[in-house]
């Protein structure tokens, strides 16, 4: 081959590459186009934010303000914390579902805002009602303590509610999912139809852990962690019957119909137990309300009798 030919094979394979990046060019959306056709599907109208600042204007204040502010507080107090309250602080926002999307250096800043705001509250009390020095005290201290006490409170009555929540709301799901599976859906196709059919705390769950399935991360592994991270005794027996059937090869429908009757089961020994309790927690009412009135109204004529002899004489 002659030194032409083969200049002439080199032009004409550029000439090819130039034509085919041309018309890829062309083709093929810009970028920003591309970015800004996404971008408008969220907006609405179609309508964008042009600049940073309106993008950020369009967040609820407690986004765009107040939790910003509370994790600068709250890092900067987190700071000479143990690492293990903070991860047990978290722990505890977990289990209460996140509650404003806290993180464990907001709750901290939160809570000592509300420290601060009731111990204002407690020294304007005092202030008002002219209490001495030793009652003055009183005031600021009671209104202190409870602004330290009241988060703390306030966040495991929301984890006792979610826990609760979850048990109950386990029974129905489980129902919906060994029909599911015995129809002939998939495991993860039955927990997806679950996490849709219901809106609770147990279904936020569920929609967490096919998430995290669904970026990689293994089914049994999100399972356990699952059963580990809402901690309700009757969701972490059913992630472990369901782990120990796939590795032991169980089919999972049998799994799930015996673990809907024993939750069922469990669900009906707990209403008992607690009608047997009733009784008891009814005793206390009835001796400090309503059997004084009895007295007063059984009694309190033969009182007045009584009373108005002994006087007469």
């Amino acid at each position: 081959m002659s030194p032409l030919d083969i200049g002439i094979a080199v032009a004409a394979g550029l000439g090819v590459l130039l034509i085919v990046y041309g018309l890829t060019v062309s083709i093929a959306p810009k970028p920003g186009d591309l970015l800004e056709a996404r971008l408008a599907q969220f907006t609405e109208g179609g309508r964008m934010p042009t600049t940073l600042t309106e993008v950020e204007m369009s967040l609820p204040l407690f986004e765009r303000v107040v939790r910003p502010a509370l994790d600068a507080v709250g890092k900067f107090l987190m700071r000479r914390a143990q690492a293990g309250t903070q991860q047990q602080l978290q722990e505890q926002l977990n289990l209460a579902g996140r509650p404003w999307g806290l993180t464990a250096s907001g709750f901290t800043a939160l809570r000592l805002l509300s420290l601060v705001l009731l111990t204002c509250f407690g020294f304007a009390v005092s202030l008002l009602l002219q209490f001495e020095m030793p009652m003055w005290l009183c005031g600021p201290v009671g209104g202190g303590v409870l602004g330290y006490l009241v988060p703390q409170m306030v966040l495991k009555r929301r984890i006792k509610r979610r826990q609760k929540e979850i048990l109950l709301s386990m029974p129905s799901a489980l129902d919906l999912l060994t029909i599911s599976v015995e129809a002939g859906l998939s495991f993860d196709a039955a927990l997806a139809r679950v996490a849709d059919k219901y809106k609770n705390a147990l279904t936020q769950e569920l929609t967490q852990m096919l998430n995290e399935v669904r970026l990689g991360r293994p089914r049994l592994e999100a399972l356990d962690d699952l059963g580990k991270r809402c901690k309700v005794e009757e969701l972490s027996n059913f992630v472990q019957a369901v782990i120990q059937s796939e590795q032991l090869g169980v089919g999972v429908a049998n799994v799930l119909r015996i673990q809907s009757e024993e939750i069922r089961r469990r669900r009906r020994q707990r209403a008992e137990e607690q009608g047997q309790k009733a009784p008891l927690k009814m005793l206390f009412p009835m001796v400090g309300c309503i059997f004084p009135t009895l007295f007063i109204v059984l009694l309190g004529p033969a009182v007045i009798e009584v009373a108005h002899e002994f006087g007469g004489k």
